[in-house]
């Protein structure tokens, strides 16, 4: 158990940076889910409302590091391959 201030300090901060980053990763998996929803209903353009609000969720998610770079980019690139795949069918 954390006996000095600064221990105790750092336990709020740790307590209060993963509340939030919770909540931003859960944010993150909303506009996820809205874009599979837009996907599996076949509408091209709902579904590219989606893709967009969901990329740029992703995004946001790895500029404030929840997410890491890497794997953003990995899956803003697998949404939107499966964009262009709705889009060709």
């Amino acid at each position: 158990m954390a006996n000095n201030p600064g221990a105790k300090k750092a336990i709020r901060k740790i307590a209060r940076r993963t509340e939030v980053n919770t909540a931003r990763r859960s944010r993150v998996r909303t506009f996820l889910r809205k874009f599979e929803d837009a996907l599996t209903a076949g509408d091209a353009a709902l579904a590219k409302t989606a893709f967009v609000e969901a990329q740029s969720e992703l995004m946001r998610a790895v500029s404030k590091g929840v997410v890491h770079k890497n794997t953003g980019a990995r899956k803003v690139s697998r949404l939107a391959a499966r964009l262009k795949k709705l889009a060709a069918a």
